[in-house]
């Protein structure tokens, strides 16, 4: 007699997914943090921020783009709006992006390698052209005419004074990574969802679009470059092959039952009877598994089993 030991694959493979996701936590949040740092290398580069505002602005009217002050209009005719635009910019930003991430990790694993990854060098790019090419927003830009939103209605993440502000480097307009990623966002819900109404999710990336550029954090050139950027990295990094969208459950085949024997043909055993009499055999149950067919009557003596 043999006895069969079952290893604890539940509890081990609880680890394996606990360390997944601790490994998973610290690469995001490393990530996160260089990108963090540095983007404070260029807070000192005011000047040259400022000149750089003003060849954004001319390129823009050269390329006939609608000014950002339109946008701008629409929001302040609404205290309500405008307050609206403003915390949609200082709280949707990490948070949306954050629980993206979250549920793909959760529903979608390969997809939110893909996206991950491709979020990881869009950030990378956008850092190397924040220290290579300060832009001051345009609401720092005496051209532009436009209001600071977040200081006149609130709520705003930067201080007045972007010399003094130690948390936040306000020279990295371009490219616009609240744009950025939240095209991103939608990208990836439309490829790792089935829904026919997952094409809504663009309008997450719209709003954003609207909300930097009428609070005058952004101007058009930013989104577009980011544009630009994500394309790029798109095809760089081939999204997931086609197929199940979630994760295919774990099923292993029902083993076969131990000395399983094909089941018999049925059997009919003829029994003689007279010719004068057809009355059909009813079936009776079979004997040792066996069915057999018994005449229901025999006419003759001669005709008798």
């Amino acid at each position: 007699m043999t006895s069969h030991t079952t290893p604890g694959r539940p509890a081990a493979g609880k680890r394996d997914a606990r360390r997944r996701l601790i490994r998973e936590l610290l690469l995001v949040a490393s990530l996160f943090a260089v990108y963090k740092a540095g983007r404070m290398l260029s807070t000192g580069r005011t000047d040259e921020a400022l000149r750089n505002a003003d060849r954004v602005w001319d390129a823009e009217r050269a390329l006939h783009l609608p000014g950002e002050g339109a946008v701008q209009r629409l929001l302040i005719h609404s205290d309500a709006l405008v307050h609206t635009a403003n915390t949609y910019y200082a709280v949707v930003h990490f948070p949306a992006t954050a629980l993206f991430l979250v549920w793909l990790y959760l529903r979608r694993p390969r997809h939110y390698l893909w996206t991950r990854r491709v979020l990881a060098v869009l950030t990378g790019a956008a850092l190397a052209l924040h220290l290579s090419f300060p832009l001051a927003p345009p609401r720092m830009l005496g051209a532009a005419h436009l209001v600071d939103t977040g200081q006149v209605y609130g709520p705003t993440v930067y201080r007045a004074e972007a010399a003094a502000d130690t948390v936040a480097n306000q020279f990295a307009a371009m490219p616009s990574l609240h744009f950025g990623w939240a095209l991103m966002l939608a990208i990836g819900m439309i490829a790792a969802t089935r829904s026919r109404w997952r094409a809504l999710w663009l309008l997450h990336p719209l709003v954003t679009l609207l909300v930097v550029v009428g609070t005058a954090n952004h101007y058009w050139l930013d989104a577009i470059v980011a544009t630009v950027l994500l394309g790029a990295t798109l095809l760089l990094i081939p999204r997931p092959a086609a197929g199940r969208a979630g994760p295919r459950p774990h099923t292993e085949a029902p083993a076969p039952a131990p000395d399983a024997v094909p089941a018999p043909a049925p059997v009919t055993v003829p029994v003689p009877v007279s010719a004068s009499a057809s009355v059909p055999a009813p079936a009776v149950p079979s004997v040792s598994g066996l069915p057999v067919s018994v005449p229901a009557a025999v006419a003759s003596a001669g005709g008798r089993p």
